[in-house]
């Protein structure tokens, strides 16, 4: 156990030789401003419009514009670079946040709201996928193996999710000590400044644009790589691993307003990400043995079944205990997905690839989000943590049915596994 403790540690030196110690601090910082207005959406229009229901229709508004956005995003960063694209993002979104935080204290109307939420969804610069986009070409282009392109994928994930605890516990605090419109002028700030840094740190250009893009007409869509059907299974299940977080999310915000405790709902969250966190970061010490595939079946399996425990809590001590030990399966599975995806899309589309990923799971829990918010304020916080339940089955369907597959065009073939998830998606 020491020899592997070991070897994970060095592994992760390796990945951090490769970025430096600055970028990923720069990646945490600029992709927290996502967690903040995902999460404080529903609690911000709660707050100032006195409905659960309006709240989730707004957050999901939000969700849905970078759901729309986020694959243009990526697609134009795989054309141009990401320098431009993130800088430009990066400015937009902080003016964004900041126009639908005074929209919503001034009690906007509610199809105002919406637009403003997409808006600010729109912009979002798509940090998180980038950065994994960035760190793998970071390793490839070392001749790295399989286990240290891993290792990229784990610490990015890991990333996520200690910045969906740390996002949440912000709006938690704002909201005891005034407003949870405070986390949002934080997040306008961060973005602005850690997304610009990240869009200027040298290793921008780790994922360098073809020559002839710059100069030449664009090429024709009919030329371009196609996405493999096994990258389209990968992306369904995890539109329904974002419902299953969206029917949490719902969940978790009536429960605590149910019991008076709703400035607890923030806490509630970190204390289920710290959890998935920690599990996140020691996925990079499980042997290649245990290929994609089979990590995937059995992280679904475990998150059907341990989604049940939420369906029958009704105190907040229950909750905290159900929340966190739901949250140790919830980054092995989109670390997983990720990997599924970064094996299989072509090496040109990988920023398009790993964007439309991360949209597919926002853009399921945004849906979530709004339906979940009235089935709970009709039915109660356990019709919400219901639809979670149900799609965490319904994601372990689609994980028996990912198997291996031939390597995507451009795609660097990797030896198969037991389990036969060498190049699979």
């Amino acid at each position: 156990m020491a020899q592997a403790a070991g070897g994970t540690s060095a592994t992760y030196r390796e990945v951090l030789g490769a970025t430096g110690a600055l970028l990923p601090v720069l990646s945490f910082f600029g992709r927290l401003p996502v967690a903040v207005i995902q999460f404080g959406s529903v609690l911000l229009i709660t707050r100032t419009s006195g409905s659960l229901a309006t709240g989730g229709t707004v957050a999901c508004a939000l969700a849905l514009g970078q759901v729309a956005m986020g694959p243009v995003v990526g697609r134009l960063a795989d054309r141009r670079g990401q320098r431009s694209v993130v800088l430009c993002c990066s400015l937009l979104n902080a003016l964004a946040i900041t126009c639908y935080t005074l929209g919503a204290l001034a009690g906007l109307p509610t199809p105002l709201l919406v637009a403003l939420g997409v808006l600010a969804g729109a912009t979002v610069p798509g940090i998180g996928p980038l950065a994994r986009a960035r760190g793998v070409a970071l390793v490839r282009r070392g001749s790295a193996d399989e286990r240290v392109v891993n290792t990229v994928l784990s610490l990015e994930s890991t990333m996520d999710e200690l910045s969906f605890v740390l996002g949440p516990a912000l709006i938690g605090v704002a909201a005891f000590a005034g407003h949870p419109a405070y986390a949002f002028g934080a997040a306008a700030l961060l973005v602005a400044g850690c997304g610009s840094a990240f869009a200027l740190h040298p290793t921008a250009t780790a994922t360098a644009v073809r020559p002839a893009t710059a100069h030449a007409p664009r090429e024709p869509r009919s030329r371009r790589p196609r996405m493999p059907r096994e990258v389209r299974l990968v992306r369904l299940g995890l539109v329904l691993l974002g419902v299953l977080l969206g029917g949490c999310g719902a969940g978790i915000t009536a429960l605590t307003q149910k019991l008076g405790q709703e400035d607890q709902a923030g806490l509630v969250y970190a204390a289920m990400g710290v959890m998935s966190a920690v599990v996140g970061l020691s996925m990079a010490a499980l042997p290649e043995r245990f290929g994609l595939a089979l990590r995937w079946r059995g992280a679904t399996a475990a998150a059907a079944l341990l989604s049940l425990l939420l369906i029958g809590t009704q105190s907040m001590p229950g909750l905290y205990v159900a929340v966190t030990v739901f949250g140790a399966v919830f980054a092995p599975n989109l670390i997983t997905g990720f990997g599924l995806t970064e094996r299989a899309v072509p090496r040109e589309r990988l920023a398009e690839g790993m964007t439309f990923a991360a949209s597919a799971f926002v853009g399921g829990q945004a849906v979530t989000l709004a339906v979940a918010g009235r089935l709970a304020e009709s039915h109660g916080p356990a019709a919400a943590f219901t639809v979670g339940s149900v799609a965490a089955a319904l994601a372990f369907g689609v994980a028996l049915l990912v198997k291996a597959a031939p390597a995507a065009p451009g795609v660097t073939p990797v030896a198969a596994t037991p389990s036969g998830s060498g190049r699979g998606a």
